[in-house]
């Protein structure tokens, strides 16, 4: 049954139009008054909503009751608590130096697929994406449809807030000081230690994972970030691409 992310109140019964995005996506799949089609309203308030039906989570049957030429009208029907997140309780947050080109849209689509809370996109010294001001918006808009699109497509109800774009130093200075959570900075410095699978190593219930661009970040990036409370993990002998590694590190995490 086609899934659609529907940013509203969700509750059995009601009738409501599908937000422009999913209205398109319904019309290109010439879906007809009476076919039925899932909805699911994301994480507890993706935009940053405190409103109750915000955490109500898994999703809800819905059938098609109006095609317009550019609105569809539904009813909701029953719903469903099915959750698909990782069964061993991990919320992830995924800090990554930009990678160029459009392996950053693959990044967000992929990191969505395996489940990641939140992604903070960074500028660093060896960044080659370098975006502000309305650029930077209208990309965060964009990488956010994605993790929409990713969610809708593997079966996820929560989707991944993409945080707007800072520099590294910003970000680092931004976090509150180290507590139960568990931060983990991918280095190949000597020291470092080797990421390993969940369950071996401890990861805490809330672990944020930083990860550079191309070319990784400076010594003084990341002993900025070492100073903030990150512990230098390494993904093995081999150097990967910025995207793999992240990916990488998230499977691990995730698993």
């Amino acid at each position: 049954m086609p899934r659609f992310y529907c940013p509203a109140p969700l509750v059995s019964d009601a009738l409501l139009d599908l937000p422009a995005g999913a209205a398109r996506h319904v019309q290109v799949l010439r879906l007809q008054p009476g076919d039925s089609i899932t909805l699911f309203n994301g994480r507890h308030g993706l935009l940053g909503e405190a409103d109750a039906w915000a955490g109500v989570g898994g999703e809800f049957e819905a059938t098609i009751t109006h095609m317009g030429r550019s609105d569809v009208g539904v009813r909701v029907g029953e719903h469903s608590a099915v959750e698909r997140e990782s069964g061993n309780g991990v919320s992830v947050h995924l800090a990554v130096g930009m990678p160029a080109n459009d392996r950053m849209d693959w990044l967000v689509e992929k990191a969505t697929e395996l489940g990641v809370a939140s992604i903070q996109p960074l500028m660093t010294e060896r960044s080659v994406l370098r975006l502000s001001g309305e650029r930077a918006d209208k990309k965060i808009a964009h990488w956010q449809s994605v993790a929409v699109a990713s969610c809708e497509q593997c079966g996820g109800n929560r989707v991944p807030l993409v945080h707007g774009v800072k520099t590294l130093a910003a970000w680092l200075q931004a976090l509150p000081e180290p507590g139960s959570d568990k931060r983990c900075l991918l280095s190949l410095a000597d020291g470092s230690v080797t990421l390993r699978l969940q369950g071996a190593d401890g990861v805490a219930q809330h672990t944020t994972f930083l990860s550079g661009p191309e070319g990784g970040l400076a010594a003084a990036e990341e002993a900025m970030a070492i100073a903030r409370g990150f512990a230098p993990v390494s993904l093995g002998p081999r150097v990967l691409r910025a995207e793999t590694a992240a990916l990488t590190a998230l499977a691990r995490l995730l698993a």
